[in-house]
């Protein structure tokens, strides 16, 4: 398995497994499952404010996902961020949400970001 930056290639595999999450978990306070092409869209406004969009990908299959957003918009906060893990279901447990968390929180430090939120 290898931690990636994120490309938008990998939007339907985003969408795939964020879908899932949306229609089987209550973690991400939405209802309907986003195409791919929004997903694209979400993935573009991370990148673009320097913020890490990574994939987990074994044999070129994306296993999951995690990024780190914005927490809140207030400059009080510009060194807050918030964290998100997805995980494609027939891969839980293997430790891809912990590598993932991990190269995430690394590349965050990085960035001088001196506090990550997960809100559950």
């Amino acid at each position: 398995m290898i931690v990636r930056a994120s490309t938008e290639a990998d939007a339907g595999a985003l969408a795939a497994i964020y879908g899932h999450h949306v229609l089987h978990g209550f973690g991400t306070f939405e209802e309907v499952p986003p195409e791919a092409d929004e997903m694209a869209r979400r993935r573009q406004a991370v990148v673009e404010r320097g913020l890490p969009y990574l994939v987990a990908e074994r044999d070129g299959a994306v296993l999951g996902f995690a990024y780190a957003g914005l927490f809140r918009p207030r400059a009080a906060y510009r060194f807050t961020v918030e964290d998100s893990v997805y995980i494609h279901p027939d891969h839980h447990g293997q430790g891809i949400g912990r590598a993932l968390l991990g190269a995430v929180l690394e590349a965050c430090e990085g960035l001088g970001l001196r506090q990550v939120m997960a809100v559950i």
